[in-house]
């Protein structure tokens, strides 16, 4: 039995694991750690070791407003800064 939690469970969550936003927004897992890292993509980590924590609706919203920037022709310095100014 696979340890996933299912779509439909992931969709009410609070938080999310990476890997859950992966499914929800249909972006590449090293897309959202790259964005993780970037300090682009809210998270919360109980400590060092542990899984990052995201706050779904908050997350998938960023992740969005990151695509439709970039769509836009937006380099990701500018995405950032963009992002802070909200």
């Amino acid at each position: 039995m696979s340890r996933q939690r299912s779509l439909e469970k992931i969709a009410v969550s609070e938080y999310v694991t990476i890997g859950e936003l992966v499914r929800l927004t249909g972006s590449r897992y090293s897309t959202l750690k790259f964005y993780t890292e970037e300090g682009m993509l809210p998270f919360e980590q109980e400590e060092e070791n542990l899984t990052r924590r995201f706050p779904r609706e908050k997350t998938v919203a960023r992740i969005t407003e990151i695509q439709e920037l970039k769509r836009r022709g937006y380099s990701i310095p500018e995405i950032k800064k963009r992002l802070q100014q909200v």
